[in-house]
């Protein structure tokens, strides 16, 4: 079995036939069907049912399949990330990240540890904490920043900082007064939200249902900035991460009080599938990355509602 038999199986099961999965692997038909006998041969198992329309896998071709394609994109990346070292670029890390971190820790993270490795590069990717576990695992993401209330499996973790969630209001809401407000207590507020799309909104979403209800929404904005707006406008309140809101509430625009669940009182952590498995590239950003977070300004706590006012 070799890349060529991969490829050949890959075409083939996605054409339907025999002939078109050749001319796609730019075989020759007699060359491609001696490659699938052998393939056969030599693993004890039919990989296609033949008929008059063309070609069906079986379930062992199945198998091979989700195989083949895993092993033709690692070497689809590999080939990219070499090509871009002989282009002078360097490794690509694919990072993916949850809103919170999105917001407040990789702007400014990116920037420093590029212009600190020139020849690097970072995609940067926002999904919801629960998918981006999955990506990492899959190996189709090297570092997951994520907020640990989510199961995270076998991968490896690094603590960047605490992430809470916290209720954001103005400074003179009665709900300022609380030290820690649950959740239910706020659901029949109306709520400045994030797209519909979000992670951190999917995140609310999912965890108001078991409560039986869902937030009303006022307005959907597109970034947490637009939503601190909306708020000091007095349009309604929101939830969102104490780190992208901080400067706000010490200002005095802005109150922020603790939710008093044991899912919002969360941490944000750097995950991937081992240490050998990380280039040196994306090693060196996940240390800069938790360097990054060792400002003392990074790791306060957010204030109770009570000392805010």
């Amino acid at each position: 079995m070799d890349l060529i038999d991969l490829d050949l199986v890959t075409a083939v099961a996605e054409t339907g036939s025999i002939t078109h999965g050749a001319a796609r692997a730019r075989l020759s038909l007699p060359s491609a069907s001696g490659r699938i006998r052998g393939l056969e041969h030599s693993l004890g198992v039919t990989l296609f049912d033949r008929g008059r329309r063309g070609v069906a896998l079986t379930p062992a071709g199945q198998v091979l399949l989700r195989h083949a394609r895993s092993v033709c994109h690692a070497v689809g990346q590999l080939r990219t990330e070499l090509d871009e070292y002989v282009q002078g670029h360097g490794a690509t890390v694919r990072v993916q990240a949850n809103t919170a971190a999105t917001e407040s820790l990789m702007p400014a993270a990116a920037v420093s540890f590029l212009a600190q490795y020139p020849h690097a590069r970072i995609d940067l990717e926002e999904r919801a904490s629960h998918r981006i576990i999955a990506a990492v695992a899959e190996r189709r993401a090297d570092i997951g920043i994520v907020a640990d209330s989510v199961e995270l499996g076998r991968l490896e973790t690094r603590v960047i900082r605490p992430d809470p969630l916290v209720v954001v209001t103005l400074p003179d809401d009665p709900l300022a007064r609380l030290s820690r407000v649950p959740y239910a207590d706020v659901l029949g507020r109306a709520f400045v939200a994030l797209n519909v799309d979000n992670p951190l909104q999917e995140h609310l979403e999912t965890h108001a249902r078991p409560l039986g209800t869902q937030p009303r929404y006022r307005v959907r904005l597109p970034s947490i900035d637009a939503a601190c707006h909306a708020v000091a406008g007095g349009i309604g309140i929101a939830i969102l991460p104490w780190y992208s809101v901080r400067r706000r509430v010490t200002s005095g625009t802005l109150a922020a009080i603790p939710l008093a669940e044991p899912w919002a009182d969360r941490r944000l952590v750097a995950c991937f599938t081992s240490d050998r498995d990380l280039s040196d590239t994306a090693r060196a950003l996940r240390d800069h990355l938790l360097a990054q977070a060792d400002d003392k300004d990074d790791i306060d706590e957010p204030p109770s509602g009570s000392e805010q006012g």
